[in-house]
């Protein structure tokens, strides 16, 4: 039999009102008693004694078992799910940033002080990712995840090459609509994915990757050149989070927009849905697919959490348990296409085995390899609006690297 929740929410906007919507009218053994806000002076749809701005108000209210937290300051958020979990309340959150940033220490909150975080939400929306990672790959040998993780730069991709809108008048749209974070670049710089890969990392791999670690380039740099050069070859471009195994025990990740084919299952998410692709080494190819923004399809995924806390469901993180000996690792070449202004950007990337080139006064391509150190280590340079790189989706691997490889392969068979 399900326990009764008492929930105390923090964040009552697009998400928290959305979960509202969802649990009003419904028997679900569970009661929203104080809801925090940050603006006691907006106009809500509740009755005002259910809100208030002390959050020690609600973390210190022993009648409260669960919280959710819904706010977008990670920090904030940090501290109210720390307190909470250490108070021996359950926790709900769906702050990405908090959660990748601070992983590690609050899975050995929980254990310490036997209490649950979920965290559905967190990742991919609609998408339950994360308790399929947990429970039905749990022993599956994975080679990859990757997908289309966010929502916003997908409606703005879309809006781009299916109804040949600006950059800008897409961004509007999606901001209008509720799907970007309320500082675009998070979504079109590649932060908001990164920070879903680092968790979907965890439960594929048991690894906790400081999000530091991960390159993300975004869309923020497209041009009309990249648009016409990604129609010519028919492709279109998608922002991909990837996490990739590439030898024996090592890891890559990163997100980058990619030139996706036809064939591929990410050509046809379109808008604010997300797909996420997970290869497996038994179960092979798998994709999920549904909607990664707005207020009712991450309150959906929420709920599914709060639901799952009445039975008292934990994340076991059995493969960080496993201690599998994988790491990570930017030894890797991948093949892009690279728009950019001066020769010596070639140069600093270490741009090598150039199979296409193309030159004229106002626009610069080539294909060719590039590693992923070599990326990371000009992160900054990327990042100029004058340069675009995406992944073609190919891998190329050095001699020394396959050499590493073969070395790993006779060490752990």
């Amino acid at each position: 039999m399900s326990k009764k929740l008492k929930i105390g929410l923090f964040g009552f906007g697009v998400v928290g009102q959305g979960l509202h919507d969802i649990i009003r009218g419904q028997d679900l053994n569970l009661e929203i008693v104080k809801i925090a806000i940050k603006n006691p002076e907006k106009k809500r749809s509740l009755e005002a004694h259910l809100f208030t701005t002390n959050h020690d108000e609600i973390l210190d209210n022993n009648e409260i078992n669960t919280i959710v937290e819904l706010i977008d300051d990670a920090e904030i958020a940090y501290n109210i799910v720390k307190k909470a979990l250490i108070s021996g309340k359950n926790v709900v959150s769906a702050n990405k940033k908090m959660i990748a940033t601070h992983l590690a220490e609050l899975v050995e909150l929980q254990e310490k002080h036997n209490t649950s975080l979920l965290y559905e939400g967190a990742v991919c929306g609609s998408i339950p990712i994360i308790r399929n990672l947990e429970e039905y790959y749990d022993n599956e040998l994975l080679h990859g995840i990757s997908g289309i993780f966010n929502g916003s730069s997908n409606y703005i991709l879309s809006k781009i090459f299916n109804e040949n809108l600006e950059y800008g008048v897409a961004l509007k749209q999606a901001q209008d609509l509720g799907f970007a974070e309320s500082n675009p670049i998070l979504d079109v710089g590649g932060y908001d994915p990164k920070f879903k890969l680092a968790i979907a990392t965890a439960h594929a791999y048991g690894l906790f990757i400081d999000p530091n670690k991960i390159l993300n380039i975004g869309i923020q740099n497209l041009s009309e050149h990249d648009i016409k050069y990604a129609r010519e070859k028919n492709f279109k471009i998608k922002l991909v989070p990837t996490a990739r195994k590439i030898s024996t025990k090592q890891i890559v990740t990163y997100v980058l927009p990619k030139f996706v084919k036809s064939d591929d299952f990410l050509y046809n998410v379109e808008n604010e849905y997300n797909g996420v692709t997970v290869q497996a080494a038994f179960a092979d190819k798998q994709f999920f697919f549904g909607k990664g923004a707005g207020g009712h399809p991450t309150g959906a995924a929420v709920l599914s959490d709060i639901a799952a806390l009445r039975y008292d469901y934990r994340y076991e993180y059995k493969k960080y348990h496993q201690h599998n000996g994988l790491v990570h690792t930017d030894n890797v070449n991948i093949e892009v296409y690279l728009r950019y202004t001066h020769e010596y950007t070639l140069e600093k990337l270490q741009v090598d085995n150039i199979i296409e080139r193309f030159s004229r006064n106002d626009y610069k391509y080539v294909i060719g390899n590039v590693s992923l150190k070599s990326l990371l280590a000009n992160w900054n340079l990327l990042e100029q609006k004058d340069i675009f790189i995406a992944h073609t989706g190919r891998y190329t691997y050095t001699e020394q690297q396959i050499l590493k490889v073969s070395e790993e392969e006779v060490i752990f068979n």
